[in-house]
C-alpha cells in the first residue's frame, strides 16, 4: 500500500536526494487516494487517470498496479488488466489477494488451469489458504482434470474433515469416471459422519437408484429406518423403492407412514399425491388416495400446496366445481400461483357466473403477475360483464400492450372485448375499429361477429355488412337463439320484417326461457307485420325483464311501436 509521509524528521535533516524521494512518494499518494476515490465513486475513466499519474511517481509500488487492475477488471478489460495484476503479484508475492485477482483474470479470460495453477500455489503451502481448495477443485472438474480435483479435495477434506459440498465434488467426479463403488464409498463416509441427516442418506439413495442398485438402496433405507425411525423423508424413500420392486401393500405401509409424520414437507406430500392421482385409475388406487387426502388435511389443514393437489384430483374426477373450490382455498393462502389463478378464472365463465367473485381472482391476477396480459384479459372482461367498462378498457389496452403480438389469439380476443367495452361507453367508432382489428385476425370468430352485426344494426349502419355477418353466424350455428335473433333484428332493421320472423320464430324454438330483449324484438316484428295484438302481447311478456328498452312501457301503453 502507498506509504503515508514521514515525519520524522525535519526538513532541515534531510539530504537534498530524500527530499526529492519524499515529495515523489507525497506525489503518489495523492494521486493514489484521488484514484481510490473515483473507482469508489464507478468513475472509472478518472480513476484510472489518477492512477496511471500516481504509477509515474512510484513504479514499483503493487498497490497501484492492483487498483489498476482492479479498475480495468470492473470496466470489462481483463486482458488490459492482467499485465498490472501479474505485477503486483510478482512485486508482493505475501499478498494473496493479488494472486486471486489473478486467477480472476485468468478465468474471465477462459483460462481456467492458468488460474487454476495460481490457486494450486496459494492452497499448497500448509494450512494458509485452504478455503480456496473447493474453488480449485471446481476449476479442474470443469476443466477434466479429473485427477488433480481429487488431490485438491483429499486435501481440503483433510483440513476441514468431512463434508457435504466436499463429498459431493469426489462424488461427480467418481461417477464421471465411471468408478460407481467409489462414489458410494464417499456418501456412506458422509452418513456415517453426519448421523441423523436424512438428505445425506437420500443423496446417496439417488446414486444408487440411478445406476439399478435398487435393493442396495432399499437395505440402505431400512437400515437408516431401524436407527431414526421418526424421519418421514426416510420412509417416502422406502415407498419409492418398493413400488419400484413391486411390492405395492409394503409401499402403501411406508407412504401412509410418511403422511402420518407432521414434520412432512408438505410439498412433498402434494408432489406425491398429485403422482399418484396422475397413475391409472384402480380401485386400490382411489382408496390410498383417500387415505392420504385424510391425513394431509389433518396434518397440514391450511397449506395452500395441499389444497392445490386435492382440486387437481377433482380436476380429473371431473368434480369441476369441488376442483375450483379447493384451488380458490389454496390461492387464498397463497395467491402467487398464475396455474391456479388460470384455472379459477377460466372455470367460473359461463351461465350463472357470479362475476363478482371472478373479479377477485381477475384482481388477484393482475395484482401478483402484472407482466402477465392474459390477466389483464379476463379482468377487462370481467370489468365488462360487470357494466365497469371504462375500468375494462384500462384493463383490456394493457393486455394489448403487454401482449404485443406475441399471441394472435389473445390479441383478437382482447379487441373483440374492447369493442363490446366502447360500444357500452358510447365510443362507437372505436368499438367498430376494434371489431374491425378482431374479424381482421380472426375472420370466423362467431362472438364478434354476432356482436359487431348486432351493434351495426341498432346503428343502423352498414346492414349489408352487419347481415352478411349474421348470416355467416347462423349457418355455422342454427340452434343458437341469441345469434339466431342477432339476424332477424338485422334483417327488421334493413325491412325485411318477413325474414325477421323467420330467424325470430327460430330463436324461440331454441330458447326455454327467452330473453326479455327476445320477447321485446319478436313484438316489434310482429308489429310491423300487422299483427298489433300479438305483438302487445309479446311486449307484456318482456315487461318486467331488466334487458328491456325504456321505450317498452310507452309501446305498451299506446299500442304502438316507438324507436
Amino acid at each position: 500500500m502507498i506509504l503515508a509521509i514521514s515525519t520524522g524528521y525535519s526538513q532541515e535533516k534531510l539530504s537534498k536526494k530524500e527530499r526529492k524521494l519524499q515529495e515523489t512518494e507525497a506525489k503518489a499518494t495523492r494521486y493514489y487516494i484521488e484514484g481510490e476515490k473515483y473507482l469508489v465513486l464507478g468513475e472509472l475513466d478518472k480513476a484510472y487517470f489518477y492512477l496511471q499519474k500516481a504509477l509515474e511517481f512510484s513504479t514499483e509500488e503493487p498497490a497501484i498496479h492492483y487498483k489498476i487492475a482492479e479498475v480495468l477488471l470492473r470496466g470489462n478489460k481483463p486482458e488490459s488488466a492482467l499485465p498490472y495484476a501479474e505485477k503486483a503479484a510478482d512485486l508482493d508475492i505475501e499478498n494473496k489477494y493479488y494472486a486471486l485477482m489473478v486467477a480472476e483474470i485468468y478465468t474471465n479470460l477462459k483460462q481456467p488451469l492458468k488460474a487454476a495453477e495460481i490457486l494450486d500455489r496459494l492452497t499448497a503451502d500448509g494450512e494458509k489458504n485452504q478455503q480456496y481448495n473447493l474453488d480449485l477443485a471446481s476449476i479442474y472438474l470443469n476443466a477434466g482434470e479429473f485427477d488433480k480435483a481429487l488431490v485438491v479435495l483429499d486435501r481440503a477434506e483433510e483440513y476441514f474433515g468431512i463434508m457435504e459440498p466436499i463429498t459431493t465434488q469426489k462424488q461427480r467426479i467418481y461417477l464421471r469416471k465411471n468408478n460407481l463403488e467409489k462414489a458410494i464409498e464417499e456418501g456412506e463416509k458422509l452418513i456415517e459422519a453426519k448421523s441423523g441427516t436424512p438428505d445425506y442418506v437420500l443423496n446417496l439413495v439417488e446414486i444408487l437408484y440411478n445406476n439399478n442398485r435398487i435393493d442396495q438402496a432399499l437395505d440402505l433405507v431400512e437400515c437408516e429406518i431401524e436407527k431414526f425411525p421418526n424421519q418421514p423423508e426416510l420412509h417416502m424413500a422406502a415407498y419409492t423403492l418398493l413400488k419400484e420392486k413391486g411390492q405395492i401393500k409394503e409401499s402403501e405401509k411406508s407412504i401412509l407412514t410418511a403422511f402420518s409424520n407432521p414434520d412432512l414437507d408438505p410439498m412433498v406430500e402434494a408432489q406425491s399425491f398429485e403422482s399418484i392421482v396422475n397413475e391409472m385409475q384402480t380401485a386400490e388406487r382411489d382408496s390410498l388416495l383417500n387415505k392420504l387426502e385424510k391425513l394431509m388435511l389433518e396434518y397440514h389443514p391450511q397449506d395452500a400446496s395441499i389444497f392445490s393437489a386435492i382440486g387437481k384430483r377433482r380436476m380429473k374426477e371431473r368434480k369441476v366445481e369441488e376442483a375450483i373450490d379447493n384451488f380458490k382455498k389454496s390461492l387464498q393462502v397463497d395467491p402467487k400461483n398464475a396455474e391456479l389463478l388460470d384455472q379459477v378464472i377460466t372455470n367460473s365463465f359461463g351461465e350463472n357466473a357470479d362475476f363478482e367473485e371472478v373479479e377477485k381472482f381477475t384482481i388477484m391476477g393482475v395484482d401478483e403477475f402484472p407482466e402477465r396480459a392474459e390477466f389483464w384479459f379476463y379482468d377487462g372482461v370481467i370489468k365488462n360483464a360487470r357494466k365497469k367498462d371504462s375500468l375494462a378498457v384500462i384493463s383490456l389496452e394493457k393486455a394489448i400492450n403487454i401482449n404485443a403480438g406475441k399471441n394472435i389469439g389473445l390479441d383478437q380476443a382482447t379487441y373483440g372485448a374492447l369493442g363490446n367495452a366502447y360500444y357500452n361507453l358510447g365510443e362507437k367508432e372505436k368499438a367498430f375499429d376494434n371489431f374491425d382489428k378482431a374479424i381482421k385476425l380472426n375472420p370466423n370468430d362467431e362472438q364478434v361477429l354476432n356482436n359487431y352485426a348486432y351493434f351495426l344494426s341498432l346503428e343502423k349502419k352498414d346492414l349489408d355488412k352487419a347481415k352478411s355477418m349474421s348470416e355467416k353466424v347462423v349457418k355455422r350455428f342454427p340452434n343458437n337463439g341469441t345469434f339466431l335473433d342477432t339476424h332477424a333484428w338485422v334483417l327488421f332493421q334493413s325491412g325485411d320484417y318477413e325474414g325477421a320472423k323467420k330467424y325470430m320464430d327460430l330463436a324461440m324454438e331454441h330458447e326455454t326461457e327467452p330473453s326479455g330483449v327476445m320477447l321485446e324484438h319478436y313484438g316489434d316484428i310482429l308489429y310491423h307485420l300487422g299483427k298489433k295484438s300479438e305483438a302487445i302481447s309479446y311486449w307484456k311478456k318482456a315487461e318486467h325483464s331488466p334487458e328491456a328498452s325504456d321505450k317498452l312501457p310507452q309501446k305498451i301503453k299506446e299500442g304502438k311501436y316507438h324507436e
